[in-house]
């Protein structure tokens, strides 16, 4: 019998020379997909912008007053949070998740500074975008156990070590 679920639309946009010897569209397509299926969701819209640190460091001062530059950022078109603490986001009503946007100087650089296969590290990152995007968050301790919890069990499917060790 075929597999009648539906793929994930993820649009990836490389705006960043870097990237250029990455197949983002794969580690991206395998982490959200990974994501989305721990949560049971078949149905999913995303945007990933790949740039650079000059874009990204703009994009935080903008987005979060922070004038530099980080490794991911994600936008969820709606707040998706759960009210108690330490809880699962209800899954969405509407396959449209948000954008994200991943820097290539420093993944780059703290996959080298970690020894850790730059896929691996891309494929986390983008794990915990895409978890974002679903309504987790780690601002509350509660919360942030949580999302570490969930995101060290799908890199594990995935044959990817804990990060957080």
């Amino acid at each position: 019998m075929p597999d009648t679920a539906m793929a994930p639309e993820i649009d990836v946009l490389i705006e960043a020379e870097g990237w250029a010897g990455v197949d983002l569209d794969g580690v991206a397509a395998r982490a959200v997909r990974a994501a989305l299926d721990h949560r049971g969701i078949e149905e999913a819209e995303i945007a990933i912008l790949a740039c650079d640190d000059a874009r990204i460091a703009s994009l935080n001062a903008d987005f979060r007053g922070k004038p530099r530059p980080t490794n991911v950022l994600s936008w969820p078109t709606e707040d998706r949070a759960p009210d108690v603490e330490g809880g699962h986001p209800a899954p969405p009503d509407d396959p449209e998740l948000g954008d994200i946007a991943i820097a290539w100087e420093t993944c780059a650089a703290e996959a080298r500074a970690g020894d850790i296969p730059l896929d691996h590290h891309l494929t986390h990152l983008l794990i915990h975008a895409t978890l974002h995007l679903l309504g987790y968050d780690h601002e509350r301790d509660g919360d942030a156990a949580l999302m570490e919890g969930v995101e060290v069990e799908i890199l594990a499917d995935l044959g990817i070590e804990n990060p957080y060790r």
